[in-house]
This record gives C-alpha cells, sequence and structure tokens, in this order.
C-alpha cells in the first residue's frame, strides 16, 4: 500500500518543527529528560519518515530497519573527526543532520524514534495514506 507523499511532508515538517523547538529556548519549560532526550527521538522519527516520502511503496519493516542502520552509523560517524567533516558539523544544517559527539544514549532515542514511525506506519496504515 502506498503512503500519501503530502501527509508524509506536512508529518516532517510538523516533527522537523517540534525537534528544533526541542533544543530552543523554550524547551526550558520542559521537564530535563524531555529536554535531553526529545531532539535526537525526533530527528530519529524525521529520518523514518524522510525515507517513507522518499519510497512510499516500500514496507514499513525495510523503513524500520534502513532508518536503524543509516541513524546508527551517523552516530558512529561522530567518532570520526577529520577536518573535512567537522566543517561540515560546523555549519547549521551539518550540525543537525551529523551531530557533534558519540553518545551511547542516542542508540536508545533513536530506536525510540524509528520505532515509534514504525508502530504507526505499520498499525496505523490508513492514517498516513
Amino acid at each position: 500500500m502506498r503512503r500519501s507523499r503530502l501527509k508524509l511532508f506536512i508529518l516532517l515538517l510538523v516533527v522537523i518543527a517540534l525537534g528544533l523547538l526541542s533544543r530552543s529556548g523554550y524547551a526550558s519549560v520542559m521537564p530535563e529528560f524531555i529536554q535531553l532526550y526529545s531532539g535526537d527521538t525526533l530527528w530519529a522519527l524525521a529520518l523514518y519518515i524522510l525515507f517513507a516520502f522518499v519510497s512510499p511503496e516500500v514496507g514499513a519493516k525495510e523503513l524500520l530497519l534502513v532508518s536503524l542502520l543509516v541513524a546508527f552509523g551517523i552516530e558512529f560517524s561522530q567518532l570520526y573527526q577529520a577536518d573535512w567533516i567537522n566543517s561540515l558539523r560546523s555549519t547549521k544544517l551539518g550540525g543537525l543532520v551529523l551531530g557533534f559527539g558519540f553518545k551511547w544514549s542516542d542508540f536508545i532515542c533513536y530506536t525510540v524514534g524509528i520505532l515509534l514511525g514504525f508502530i504507526v506506519d505499520f498499525q496505523k496504515r490508513k492514517f498516513i495514506n
């Protein structure tokens, strides 16, 4: 069953907005746990939605696997500190996409965010279509 690209695009914009909000000064009103982990969780959810947008006919299980591999790969890439990639990370977009420092806790956030996308996609396909 093919997903609606329009609905995915709108959902992606909402998730990105929430992710940026979680990293802004407004996040200080949220509980510390939410401040610490919501951005990475929403980043991973956005990644899942982005892959669903790019390939709306791909199954949810495949999107789950690809999203986890890419998210974990990007996290491991933060162990690599060459000048060229650090110059990319120093830009706003590069920092948002590639991150800055390796943290084991990010793997949990990524898994939760991607699983959230997978569960909604797999169980509630009528919502996304």
